[in-house]
């Protein structure tokens, strides 16, 4: 095994794992040599008719006019997290520059690239359950189609590199988060039969010349990736050794990015990274002596604080310039990385939606402690509490993990309590699932039995809905402006958006005045601000009536 893995990894640097046929074969024999060794007669030099230049004559041979272009048609399927949304479109977007063609239909398909999830067993269970799916669509291939390449990218490419490429050989190309580059060559190398593949991490690759190719329906919303990697080293996560270390893309290539977008008419850009309010842009000199900003108070990182570069309150501030109709968001933040100054640029611009996501895990300070965050529960609360009293009115969303390694039922009884007492509008909640490479794999027991994961899991979504349900029926009776995103997906007489706490907001599709002043009753459309009256409220959904078309501006005004 060990002398496998040092194969698969030079492969990782070459991008092919077989052998070319000729090296298996031997090497070929030059014109006139008998193959075997003592006695073959030596190939005739070249004359001075090598060194000649050959008159010019009729180009060779080439495919006929009007014969199919192209290397060929992919289909991409996205899992997982917005991140590998954004890898998507970074993906197709290499790819879409290399000839390929896209399609929505895998049937059509002569590559089908799945982008992958490594956070949860259950993520990755459900990959390997759609490679013995497209096992089958690749053995009824037709012998006269392109043969079919099947590729694993992102998280589980670069955790399960080794298992993917060897198990029941289902899949011709494997590549990491910072190998998407190299995917014409992978594919190359894959159409002549051969396995290919590169997960070498980079401490640089942000993509930050590639401008991703959106896929968000509609176009009313897309995601920008300003940074790529975590050094945070919580001791559960699987991120930093799936997408390396912690870099950030120039501020200059993510504003070309963000006025682009506003250009084709796009009314909210998320900003997205795994520790996105980490962000520190090196590329510009003269801020390279900055000091290394405070953490939150009572927070902690396990890693020296890294001075020098322009930080995520001066990227915000430029984002939100751009164009004063466009909804800022971003995601996801960790709790140490909230300056008073993100918080009052917030709180200040009108554009910058007033929404945090404030990732928990644990309500216990013991659990806390054991997943490396860096904080206690006394800051953790210290800091909503300071958020609050900053951002008036602000939607706060977290993260949980019920049962992690050791955690008893006190300690889960403590994050039942945090819910209740935070009482969040937006939350994920994840049993635990352990690993491989990460501390708590290589530390730690996952000693909670997996039906007492289930059922706190349970409690805690439960006390969520119910608190989310409270503080959201407090705003029924009030008045709030809704980016329109498309038709209900229950009805097609609704339209469907969300406020600026990020909740969705159901409303009939009807008439409605246009605050501007036109005299004509409109229809609104996606790309639409809608002033909604709120009629009731559950713990996931608003549902009201539209008043009138407006602007973000004018509403706020």
């Amino acid at each position: 095994m060990q002398g496998c893995g040092r194969v698969l990894r030079a492969a990782g640097r070459l991008g092919s794992v077989a052998a070319s046929p000729g090296a298996a074969r031997g090497a070929s024999c030059w014109p006139g040599e008998r193959p075997g060794g003592r006695g073959a007669a030596l190939p005739a030099g070249p004359d001075l008719r090598h060194f000649l230049r050959a008159p010019p004559g009729p180009p060779p041979p080439g495919p006929e006019l009007g014969a199919a272009a192209g290397p060929g048609t992919v289909y991409l399927e996205t899992y997982g997290c917005q991140m590998n949304v954004n890898d998507t479109e970074i993906a197709w977007a290499i790819l879409q520059k290399n000839g390929y063609t896209r399609t929505k239909e895998v049937d059509e398909a002569d590559v089908i690239l799945l982008v992958t999830c490594s956070v949860r067993e259950k993520a990755e269970q459900a990959i390997w359950n759609r490679l013995q799916h497209l096992k089958a669509l690749k053995a009824r291939r037709q012998q006269d189609r392109l043969p079919l390449r099947i590729g694993i990218l992102g998280c589980m490419a670069e955790r399960l590199k080794e298992e993917i490429l060897h198990r029941e050989k289902l899949v011709d190309i494997v590549a990491g988060p910072d190998a998407y580059r190299d995917l014409p060559r992978l594919l190359a190398v894959a159409e002549s039969g051969q396995q290919a593949a590169n997960v070498l991490l980079s401490l640089d690759e942000t993509y930050a010349d590639i401008l991703p190719v959106q896929t968000s329906a509609g176009g009313t919303t897309a995601f920008v990736s300003i940074m790529r990697g975590c050094d945070n080293m919580c001791s559960y996560c699987i991120v930093p050794f799936t997408r390396g270390r912690e870099r950030s893309r120039p501020i200059a290539s993510i504003l070309q990015e963000v006025k682009m977008l506003s250009d084709q008419g796009v009314k909210e850009v998320t900003l997205l990274g795994q520790n996105v309010n980490s962000f520190r842009d090196t590329s510009e000199v003269q801020f390279q002596s900055a000091a290394a900003p405070v953490l939150s108070r009572g927070f902690s990182t396990v890693y020296k604080a890294k001075p020098g570069g322009l930080r995520f309150a001066h990227l915000l501030d430029q984002v939100s310039r751009i164009d004063p109709e466009m909804r800022i968001r971003f995601t996801s933040p960790h709790p140490k990385d909230f300056p008073d100054e993100v918080l009052q640029l917030i709180q200040e611009r009108h554009n910058i939606c007033k929404q945090l996501h404030l990732p928990a895990q644990s309500g216990s300070t013991r659990v806390l402690e054991a997943m490396r965050r860096g904080y206690t529960r006394e800051a953790y609360l210290e800091l909503v509490h300071h958020v609050r009293d900053s951002i008036p009115g602000v939607s706060l969303s977290s993260d949980f993990i019920a049962g992690f390694c050791g955690e008893t039922e006190e300690d889960h009884q403590q994050t039942v309590s945090l819910l209740r007492e935070v009482c969040y509008n937006v939350g994920f909640l994840f049993a635990y699932s352990m690993r491989q490479k990460t501390r708590a794999y290589h530390r730690l027991q996952d000693d909670v039995p997996a039906d007492v994961k289930q059922r706190r899991l349970q409690e805690l979504i439960a006390v969520f809905r119910e608190e989310a349900a409270r503080a959201n029926e407090a705003m029924v009776g009030q008045s709030q402006l809704v980016l329109v995103e498309g038709p209900s997906k229950r009805s097609a007489s609704e339209l469907c958006g969300r406020n600026d706490g990020n909740i969705k907001v159901i409303f009939p599709d009807a008439e409605i005045k246009d605050a501007a002043g036109c005299e004509a009753l409109v229809r609104a459309q996606p790309g639409d601000y809608v002033l909604v009256k709120v009629t009731s409220a559950s713990s996931q959904t608003l549902k009201g009536v539209p008043l009138c078309r407006t602007t973000l501006a004018c509403s706020t005004a």
